[in-house]
């Protein structure tokens, strides 16, 4: 199912997509890198709109969030796409390749909701911004109804949409990749500093929490901790933070973070920081 997109700029030969960082330059009957943002003749359409890959309930810690109705269950969903081009993507088969989806309307998951006495949805598995319009049109709907929206991100998106959405949105886990900006363009296909806005922004809006999938020899660098744990501590010290093991996936296969990286990393995190899971 399609509609017609926002945030694009339309120029002679091509749209310029202005929902995330990557600003794609889209020709005609063309895809953005996310794979689901097309030009036809001119115009921007979301082709992912209401077609989902997953329709899960999981614990809320699953997500992870730790420290937001932490015994509830929440109601999962994902699309079938992803803004970022990770090498260790742990969910590739969903969000760097065309997967198998249904259609769920909005009013349809808040069906889903009432039946099963579901009080909030998470959007989630690949990367939501990606499916914006539909979360859009969804959170508005979710939080009418009382049903709380949750963002699982990688919170690469540019600052007017992120802006526009938040009013619906209750809590965000959002992945912080590696606190630099070589690791961001060399593994993921971004930027460093769109995600720490990202975060600045929605710290104070909503509640967060920060994910951080910990690889040996990529972003445990022990500086670099260390200002990662400084960066969040200075907006929040309570902010909690997940380090999360690494496993090989996709087209990395580097060994599975160890017990002692973690602990190393959790050692650091807790100087600066209240919750470190």
């Amino acid at each position: 199912m399609k509609k017609p997109a926002l945030y694009y700029q339309a120029t002679e030969k091509s749209v310029k997509c202005l929902l995330c960082p990557n600003f794609c330059i889209i020709h005609d009957n063309a895809y953005g890198i996310c794979r689901k943002r097309k030009n036809e003749s001119g115009y921007l359409y979301a082709m992912n709109y209401s077609e989902t890959i997953s329709l899960n309930i999981d614990p809320m810690r699953k997500k992870p969030l730790y420290n937001y109705f932490p015994d509830d269950y929440i109601l999962s969903i994902g699309a079938n796409s992803c803004n970022l081009t990770c090498k260790f993507c742990q969910n590739y088969s969903s969000s760097q390749l065309d997967a198998t989806t249904r259609t769920i309307s909005p009013d349809e998951l808040v069906n889903i909701c009432q039946q099963k006495d579901l009080k909030h949805v998470a959007f989630t598995y690949t990367e939501p911004f990606t499916w914006y319009e539909y979360i859009l049109d969804a959170a508005k709907i979710l939080k009418s109804n009382n049903i709380s929206a949750v963002l699982v991100t990688n919170g690469y998106v540019n600052p007017e949409p992120l802006e526009n959405i938040m009013p619906y949105v209750s809590a965000m886990n959002i992945d912080l990749k590696a606190f630099s900006n070589s690791f961001y363009k060399d593994i993921c296909g971004g930027e460093l500093q769109p995600v720490l806005d990202t975060i600045t922004y929605a710290h104070s809006r909503t509640h967060i929490e920060i994910s951080f999938l910990l690889i040996e020899s990529l972003n445990d660098n022990t500086d670099e901790l260390h200002q990662m744990c400084h960066f969040i501590s200075n907006l929040n010290k309570d902010i909690p933070l997940h380090i999360l093991r690494y496993f090989p996936r996709y087209k990395m296969n580097l060994k599975p973070t160890t017990d002692k990286a973690i602990n190393n990393a959790k050692d650091i995190a807790r100087k600066y920081l209240t919750y470190v899971y």
